[in-house]
């Protein structure tokens, strides 16, 4: 059953949330309005595939829609311009026209790719997100960020574009490596950090519960994390000021993704050390104390999750945090913590700060 359905307001583009357990065997009732044609195009992995793809054609079967299949590689690597070639010939060789829904039904790649796909096939199609990770449905599959990756910055492809629905199973968690439920946890444990204390005192109390796989908590994080990221975006939905908070760690995390190479540390791996990098960095100007620092250590740490940065140097890291969407005029901007529950966004760090918090 859904236990909760939340709504993006974004006026004309609302859209919403599902979230609960069974989803996927309700997609029939609960997307039967978004079609506008007899034909859809789920892209997939090669993970995911063998796990829900046949759950959601037999679903899409009882509204008779013809379903066209793509199976991407699976990994961050393959998030780029040749696999996105793919989904397109795809849906040129069928003959896809405007009417074609595009179902991304896997993590936050296989989310950002096919809403890039959605965004500029034909200048716009309608896709809907299943998202099967943690870390996708708390995040990239809320918000209408899409894109892919090149060689020289993450994400600096793409545009914002909005889903016409998005189904979170509770379910997926049955299958869901422990390290990727971890690495969704760091941006639950994100929401709490940049504006809401009281959900960040929730999962404190709440974290073994989540580790252990509670299907009731975990409902309960994705549905207060998305609620949370639902406000935001309907305040501000192209990043042009308060959403930019939702970076917090990212500024690092990016970089660190970067220099390791793609797929070598999962995005949320990223964001948890450069959420500690981020902490290490609001104590180093005086506006959180250490003890606060310990206490975002603390909880990452009972995620299993990274504390710790690799050693890229200071000059590589400046390089890689340099190509960031949210940089202006030339000047890193970062995401800092004035108290825990209360972030801000800053360009003036100076550069002997992140030379002590990086050495």
């Amino acid at each position: 059953m859904i236990e909760c359905t939340l709504t993006v307001e974004l006026a004309e583009r609302s859209y919403p949330i599902h979230i609960g357990t069974n989803g996927l065997d309700q997609l029939a009732n609960l997307l039967k309005d978004v079609f506008k044609s007899k034909q859809a195009v789920v892209v997939t992995n090669e993970t995911v595939a063998p796990l829900y793809l046949d759950a959601v054609k037999q679903q899409l079967h009882q509204l008779s829609i013809q379903v066209i299949e793509v199976v991407l590689p699976d990994g961050e690597q393959y998030k780029t311009g040749q696999y996105l070639d793919q989904i397109y010939s795809v849906m040129l060789v069928n003959k896809c026209d405007r009417k074609t829904t595009l179902v991304a039904l896997g993590g936050g790649v296989i989310g950002d790719m096919t809403g890039y796909a959605a965004a500029t096939y034909m200048r716009g199609v309608s896709f809907v997100q299943i998202p099967t990770t943690l870390l996708s449905q708390v995040d990239s599959s809320v918000g209408g960020k899409t894109g892919i990756n090149h060689p020289l910055g993450k994400n600096m492809i793409g545009a914002f574009y909005q889903p016409k629905a998005v189904v979170a199973d509770m379910n997926v968690f049955d299958t869901l490596p422990d390290r990727e439920l971890s690495a969704g946890l760091a941006e639950v444990i994100k929401y709490g950090l940049i504006d809401d204390i009281a959900f960040l005192e929730w999962l404190e109390a709440n974290i073994d519960a989540l580790m252990s796989r509670d299907k009731e908590k975990l409902g309960e994080a994705v549905a207060w994390s998305c609620r949370n990221k639902a406000r935001i975006v309907a305040e501000d939905e192209t990043e042009s000021g308060v959403r930019a908070l939702l970076n917090l760690g990212h500024t690092f995390g990016h970089a660190i993704e970067a220099g390791m190479g793609y797929g070598v540390w999962l995005h949320g791996e990223g964001v948890a050390a450069g959420m500690v990098l981020a902490a290490k960095t609001s104590a180093a100007l005086g506006y959180i104390s250490e003890a606060d620092v310990a206490r975002v250590i603390s909880i990452l740490a009972k995620a299993n999750l990274p504390v710790e940065h690799p050693k890229l140097g200071l000059e590589r890291y400046l390089e890689l945090m340099s190509v960031d969407k949210k940089n202006e005029a030339g000047k890193i901007r970062f995401i800092l913590m004035k108290s825990l529950g209360q972030s801000f966004i800053t360009a003036d760090v100076p550069v002997a700060v992140l030379e002590q918090v990086l050495s």
